[in-house]
């Protein structure tokens, strides 16, 4: 089993900085901000397979292109160079909007991302959870927000295994950076949902707790180092998450998550020669 991965966010500044804003899933998009990089999406296949990452996580922002000549391009570039598209990073939508006349169109948005994760071939699509917290009142697998988006989930899970295709959330934004909250979604889903856990979204003096009680539940990792203004690697911090994560027994793919001032590659080698150590222990 592949479980070296990096995301094409890791990729953000090669790539030119470019972020297209996707209203409409189709057509043409508005370019947010960036320009021309070192690189293309479509190189990048061929790039990782030069340094050994297997896999790799796309940002839905980071498709130039949504037609299916360019999906079927893309695709054959990730087969060519023998890359599994794990995941396809739904940046945008939310499912949990107070509104259910915009959550139901928010839902439709996201879904029509997961054909698109699936034509491209993803193993899933990572759905974010929420972009308002809990409310804070009562039990919180009863809070109108947490049963908002687990609602949205079922459905959405539903569309993904018809699809052929997983789903997951992340500990990301204010939801799913809500642990008790994060918890109680994933627990309404049942099972249907799987979970990203990145290392870098939670944050302040609850951080190793917050990231011990979802290992647990983690079916990838985004494995994301801080780096210091001169590139060295908080490497205590850094070998600590993946501690938790071994004594957590997760053996899922780690995915290289680099967004640290520097060379990108150097910034990813850096992080893979760390996670190499904790691969298999």
């Amino acid at each position: 089993m592949k479980r070296i991965m990096t995301s094409s966010w890791s990729l953000h500044r090669t790539l030119g900085e470019v972020m297209y804003d996707w209203s409409e899933t189709r057509g043409m998009p508005k370019r947010a901000c960036g320009g021309e990089g070192e690189i293309s999406l479509l190189q990048v296949p061929g790039q990782l397979a030069k340094r050994d990452i297997g896999m790799l996580e796309i940002c839905h922002f980071h498709l130039p292109q949504t037609e299916g000549a360019y999906i079927r391009e893309l695709r054959s570039e990730l087969d060519a160079h023998e890359i599994d598209l794990y995941s396809v990073l739904i940046d945008a939508g939310d499912v949990a909007h107070p509104d259910p006349e915009q959550r139901a169109c928010e839902v439709i948005w996201v879904r029509e991302w997961l054909e698109l994760a699936a034509e491209l071939g993803a193993r899933c699509a990572r759905v974010i959870a929420g972009d308002a917290p809990p409310a804070g009142s009562g039990p919180i697998e009863d809070d109108p927000v947490v049963c908002a988006s687990a609602e949205s989930f079922r459905e959405l899970a539903r569309s993904a295994r018809q699809l052929g295709i997983g789903i997951s959330t992340e500990n990301f934004r204010s939801l799913g950076c809500h642990v008790d909250a994060l918890s109680a979604l994933l627990d309404r889903c049942e099972g249907e949902v799987g979970l990203c856990a990145d290392f870098g979204n939670f944050k302040g003096p609850e951080k190793y707790a917050d990231l011990s009680a979802i290992l647990p539940r983690a079916t990838s990792v985004h494995a994301k180092a801080d780096f210091y203004a001169e590139g060295q690697m908080d490497r205590a911090d850094f070998t600590r998450c993946l501690e938790l994560a071994r004594d957590a027994k997760f053996a899922g793919p780690y995915s290289l998550i680099f967004s640290s001032p520097g060379d990108e590659w150097e910034g990813l080698a850096c992080t893979r020669a760390v996670v190499d150590e904790y691969v298999g222990v």
